[in-house]
């Protein structure tokens, strides 16, 4: 009964699998359909503009979508086809975000400390890796083969074990999931976001250098930061070095390009 239990185990887990690549050349794991994640990116964005202020401010919407424009002339297809909705959102907190489905989002916080063009570009163009990269695809298919592996392996524990010990395994199993598996995933998509976004930036024409100054800013401003290795993005000072790395090897690219030219208000 165990063996059958298994091989049924094995092949359906084998059956979830539908492996890619992502630009970067990263296999990945992605279970659902581009127009299903479109959808759930398109609906979120919906309910964030509704629950947050929206600017009204010309001059930085202006400001926002010009370098937003920028990045999206350069986009690999589809994307660079897209017609992306860009919003501007009054608020302090130092955020933004891209959504599947051609969606971008930016915070007046943010806005302030970026303080150029090019910051705010690295922020920017590191969101729209996130999409390009299927970083939400990804991510919610490693969650659900999760959970369905630990369900699955429930019905082999439940056999044999009393409740109690039943309970006390999958707890481990939990732990060993969320750090050995989607955590470390997690950290890999925002070290991937930074190359893509330093790539797309350079061919805009926005200096890579100024990524890493970007995000010396950010650390000025951070308060205490969780152990990196329970974090999902790596800590300032790991990524810093990363992006000035990253951006030595853009600058032929930046040095060819058209220098963007889209003022901060």
């Amino acid at each position: 009964m165990r063996i059958l239990k298994s091989g049924v185990i094995a092949l359906a887990l084998t059956g979830l699998v539908a492996c890619t690549q992502s630009p970067t050349g990263r296999s990945q794991l992605q279970l659902f359909s581009s127009d299903e994640i479109a959808q759930l990116g398109a609906q979120s964005y919906s309910a964030i503009k509704e629950q947050e202020k929206v600017s009204r401010d010309p001059q930085l919407n202006q400001y926002v979508q010009c370098i937003s424009n920028d990045l999206i002339a350069v986009l690999p297809s589809p994307w660079g086809q897209e017609q992306w909705e860009v919003t501007v959102f009054e608020s302090d907190m130092v955020n933004a975000f891209a959504l599947p489905g051609g969606k971008i989002g930016v915070y007046t916080g943010l806005i302030d400390l970026a303080e150029t063009p090019d910051q705010l570009a690295a922020v920017i163009g590191h969101e729209i890796g996130h999409v390009i990269a299927q970083h939400s695809n990804e991510r919610m298919s490693n969650q659900f083969a999760a959970g369905v592996g630990l369900q699955l392996g429930g019905l082999l524990i439940g056999q044999e074990m009393d409740s109690d010990k039943a309970a006390l395994v999958m707890g481990v199993l939990g732990v060993g999931v969320q750090l050995g598996y989607i955590l470390p995933y997690s950290r890999i998509h925002e070290s991937e976001s930074d190359e893509l976004g330093l790539r797309y930036m350079a061919a805009a024409g926005y200096d890579p250098r100024e990524a890493a100054e970007l995000w010396r800013n950010m650390a000025k401003q951070g308060g205490q930061n969780p152990p990196e290795f329970l974090s999902t993005h790596p800590s300032p000072q790991t990524r810093i070095e990363a992006l000035e790395k990253l951006a030595v090897e853009e600058m032929p690219t930046y040095r060819q390009a058209p220098k963007a030219n889209c003022p901060k208000p």
